[in-house]
């Protein structure tokens, strides 16, 4: 293992000093079970476009506050919108929309509704309008249980939002991240604003690398549970586990391919640590190539044609390219001597990773096309940086005053939001996919 020192490996030597002795606990029997801490959201910055809007409470049920409230923390966390005060609106969805005196507020846009309730089901109608065109862009009903409000009003969210701006939101989707409290690590999954954590899997030995598959039903992760890394893959709605690589010696970095039908990982199981793919299932186990030294963290393109990954082969960590047959891997990153931990853009322009800069780890992107580099962050220890599905985000730990953090920053850097108040050490945060 002399190879593995000078890289910060997040899915192999980085955590190893995090082993614990104990006894793995499953949480069997329940998909989820809820996690005891809330996050809060502090949000810095501003997009560079920035729409006036204005959000009414929705009219007929006492919850109709909290839906717009939710709504309205949503679009300000995006950074993307300046909300306009609609006080005293008393607008329902049948209302009729004066215009003139909303454009007079200052809003180009008002979103409104209603929500009844009957029988423990609750049913949600809204319209979002723009006052310059004076006319209406949308309007739709869900319906759902008490306790589906609030993804409901993510959802409402997401259509304003990729209705003003053209890009599909992101706010009903959810978070994968690892919380390590003591000598206790849970696998935890969240809304994407941090809210609902649920525990998926607690253990006294170390999880890391957990990895969402394309549809959003299951994680593929890490654990050490039987003091040496192991491949599971665990069934979000039941819970079910399964081991799905546990051959000799290491067996790390799970990545879904696109189709969700296989994923890449990293086995020593032929001596050093290198990159294979392997069927969903199990079967099919195939090595991509053949280094002198340590390959790791593969991720898939979007296309599923190749993989990127981090490797010492030059000497130094730097992040590599190489078509899923195999062949031969080309580097793509040359600015700076450490960079590793990367995450490819949903459309396959951008790559995003950890650099270690004058001493810190910062979160840097970099225009696949060209090579220009942007540093997002500022450390000093920024790790594992994971893009939103629809590219606009990128979600990562921190350390911020002394203390772990999740945080998210737009692609351009303009805007920042640390979601706060775990108590404990949150790593190898992932931002999971688009469900319908």
């Amino acid at each position: 293992m002399t190879a593995v020192t000078p890289v910060k490996l997040a899915a192999l030597t980085r955590d190893w000093r995090t082993w614990a002795s104990g006894l793995l606990v499953v949480m069997a029997g329940a998909a989820v079970t809820p996690a005891h801490a809330q996050l809060r959201v502090d949000i810095s910055g501003v997009g560079a476009t920035q729409y006036p809007i204005a959000i009414a409470d929705f009219a007929g049920d006492a919850k109709g506050d909290a839906v717009a409230e939710v709504i309205r923390a949503d679009l300000t966390r995006s950074g993307q919108f300046q909300l306009v005060n609609a006080t005293g609106a008393n607008l329902d969805v049948n209302s009729s929309i004066d215009y003139d005196q909303w454009r007079n507020r200052g809003a180009d846009y008002l979103a409104y509704g209603s929500i009844t309730q009957s029988g423990g089901q609750y049913s949600v109608s809204y319209k979002l309008v723009d006052s310059q065109g004076r006319q209406q862009m949308d309007g739709v009903a869900f319906s759902g249980t008490e306790k589906e409000l609030r993804r409901v009003s993510h959802q409402i969210a997401d259509r304003i939002y990729e209705k003003i701006t053209g890009v599909r939101g992101v706010f009903s989707t959810r978070i994968a991240y690892v919380l390590q409290t003591g000598n206790t690590y849970e696998l935890q999954i969240a809304d994407a604003d941090g809210q609902n954590p649920q525990v998926m899997l607690r253990s006294k030995q170390s999880i890391i690398s957990p990895s969402w598959s394309p549809d959003g039903k299951r994680l593929a992760y890490v654990s050490f549970e039987l003091n040496k890394p192991v491949v599971y893959v665990q069934t979000l709605a039941s819970g079910q586990r399964v081991p799905l690589a546990n051959f000799k010696g290491n067996n790390s970095a799970p990545s879904w391919a696109p189709n969700g039908q296989q994923l890449a990982l990293v086995l020593s199981r032929d001596g050093i640590s290198q990159i294979y793919t392997i069927s969903a299932d199990g079967s099919g186990l195939r090595r991509v190539m053949r280094s002198p030294l340590i390959d790791t963290e593969p991720q898939f393109t979007p296309d599923g044609g190749s993989l990127i990954f981090t490797s010492d082969r030059g000497g130094n960590p730097q992040i590599y390219k190489v078509p899923l047959s195999g062949g031969n891997a080309q580097r793509i990153t040359f600015n700076g001597s450490y960079n590793i931990s990367p995450a490819i853009s949903p459309d396959g322009n951008k790559l995003v990773y950890v650099t270690k800069r004058d001493g810190a780890f910062r979160i840097a992107l970099q225009d696949m096309a060209s090579g220009s580099e942007q540093l997002l962050t500022n450390g000093p220890d920024d790790q594992s940086p994971s893009f939103a599905p629809n590219g606009m985000q990128i979600l990562y730990s921190s350390v911020q005053g002394g203390r772990s953090v999740l945080a998210v920053t737009s692609v351009d850097g303009r805007v920042r939001q640390t979601l706060s108040a775990l108590n404990g050490k949150v790593r190898e945060p992932t931002w999971g996919p688009f469900t319908n």
